[in-house]
């Protein structure tokens, strides 16, 4: 097998909003295109799949929270969530995924030697996926970190609340860090990166595409074809 350290890696963060309306055949369109991917390219290619928790995760922390759950036990469920979910597209790849979901960074770098499709949910309280994905990209030194959203791009405004909002092609990490500075972060809000994974994404030079979460766009990225936003330096 390739030594990880020759192979190319990519990571791609898919949000939890796939699982929102269990629409199986959204994951196995995923999960086909992915497995494609890997089997075309084995030994040159390394994929690294990071999954939100989505609504799912939300309906359960309302709920707990209700019941008087703190904020650490709210995160730790909505972590729960987001493992599920990368349970499902384990279930889904078959054959070509890692058999579990890593828990730790480090359990996610030893999945990754493997040489097999790497599905994870989050790490710990605190830390959203998109902060997981991109200290994934961080520690593996991926060529890619392309970020799949129910938005598709960054945009000079909210698009949820101002419909004419202008899509970006391109955005360096501190324009996106102003951009996002301006909305909320609550959950269910236009938020494309926390404060962590933007700072990790700077201090790494992680080449990074925000694309909308369909299958069509994930394999433009793939081919590096111009799709969503690129964040640069």
């Amino acid at each position: 097998m390739t030594p990880i350290s020759r192979r190319k890696i990519i990571v791609i963060k898919l949000t939890g909003g796939l699982f929102n309306k269990n629409e199986p055949r959204k994951v196995k369109n995923f999960s086909t295109i992915l497995n494609a991917y890997h089997s075309n390219n084995k030994n040159k290619l390394q994929i690294i799949l990071v999954i939100g928790g989505g609504k799912n995760a939300q309906v359960y922390i309302s709920t707990a929270k209700k019941l008087g759950a703190d904020q650490a036990s709210l995160d730790e469920i909505g972590i729960e969530i987001s493992r599920i979910h990368a349970r499902l597209f384990i279930a889904a790849l078959g054959d070509n995924a890692y058999p579990y979901p890593p828990l730790t960074l480090l359990e996610a770098v030893k999945a990754a030697e493997t040489g097999k499709i790497v599905a994870i949910g989050g790490f710990q309280p605190g830390q959203s996926t998109n902060a997981v994905a991109a200290l994934v990209a961080e520690r593996l030194k991926a060529s890619l970190f392309i970020n799949a959203t129910e938005v598709g791009g960054v945009y000079n405004k909210d698009p949820t609340k101002y419909p004419k909002a202008t899509m970006l092609t391109k955005v360096t990490v501190t324009e996106l860090g102003k951009i996002l500075g301006k909305s909320k972060t609550d959950a269910g809000t236009y938020d494309l990166m926390d404060p962590l994974a933007l700072k990790v994404i700077a201090r790494s030079k992680i080449p990074t595409k925000i694309i909308r979460c369909n299958s069509k766009e994930l394999r433009m990225a793939l081919d590096g074809k111009i799709v969503g936003t690129l964040v640069g330096s």
